[in-house]
């Protein structure tokens, strides 16, 4: 049976219904239902529930798309029906069912140990039976104010205030004519631009070599050391030296610093000895 058949026409005159003016749903395509050179006719083997994924199947020209899923007959309904609960419309009318309010049920106050435990440190409880014992016999629970979120009576707003975020003031009708907001981006693009390329110049430049990082500089700086005085008895500590052998104090200088180059070359613990290499 063609499903988009008109029915015949009926002599006896009608009301329009539903159904009439709202069509249901198309059901789901079936093989029988596929003609030659439709949109869904395809080669090989067909199956019923190829035409029943919504993503297999192909919308078909100049009819609704199909649910693919099949909907119960004209005699189902739909929604939560309650059967033997009420009588109707002569019930609601005749007698008016009024639910008895229920007396809210007083909620527990949850215990104040903070106050059970220091009452009991006043009274001189040390172990924790003590306590223990002591919040069966001296039970204390919060106030109401205490643990509520809410107050009962809130601070009263002023009648003017308004709640939310303000919204954001109107953008002048000059400056999107005169093209404002592009000019200001590119000036700050120049800007950005300029002070990278003045960065560039102000670092260190080295040609053919890589450049230091700021942990290689680290590495290279040696913390300078402490130089202690050399331990000497306290009776020869304001005595001068009686002998000197260098004509003056830059010679004295310039022997031990000659010394100390020429140290990693020579042997022996105070390197003074013969050259490891000529």
């Amino acid at each position: 049976m063609d499903s988009f058949g008109r029915q015949p026409h009926l002599k006896a005159k009608r009301k329009a219904s539903v159904g009439d003016i709202c069509p249901p749903p198309l059901l789901p395509l079936t093989k029988a239902d596929i003609k030659p050179g439709s949109e869904n006719e395809r080669v090989g083997a067909v199956r019923d529930s190829m035409l029943q994924n919504h993503l297999i199947l192909k919308p078909e020209l100049g009819r609704t798309r199909r649910r693919c899923t099949k909907l119960p007959g004209s005699a189902y309904v739909y929604g939560l029906s309650l059967r033997g609960t009420d009588g109707g419309v002569p019930e609601a009318i005749g007698h008016w069912q009024v639910m008895i309010p229920s007396a809210p049920k007083e909620k527990e106050k949850p215990k104040n140990f903070v106050t059970m435990n220091y009452k009991g440190i006043k009274s001189g409880l040390t172990t924790a039976m003590e306590h223990y014992l002591y919040r069966q016999a001296h039970e204390i629970r919060i106030q109401d104010q205490d643990y509520k979120r809410f107050p009962k009576d809130p601070p009263r707003l002023p009648d003017a205030m308004t709640y939310g975020i303000p919204n954001r003031p109107s953008t002048p009708i000059l400056d999107l004519l005169q093209h404002r907001f592009k000019d200001l981006w590119v000036q700050e693009q120049l800007n950005a631009q300029l002070v990278h390329e003045q960065s560039k110049k102000l670092r260190k430049k080295r040609h053919g070599k890589a450049y230091d990082t700021f942990a290689v500089t680290l590495r290279r700086h040696q913390i300078p050391a402490k130089l202690d005085p050399l331990w000497h008895l306290p009776r020869f500590g304001k005595t001068a030296a009686h002998l000197d052998t260098f004509p003056t104090r830059g010679d004295r200088v310039n022997a031990f610093k000659a010394q100390g180059e020429e140290a990693p070359a020579r042997l022996g613990e105070l390197a003074q000895g013969i050259y490891t290499h000529l």
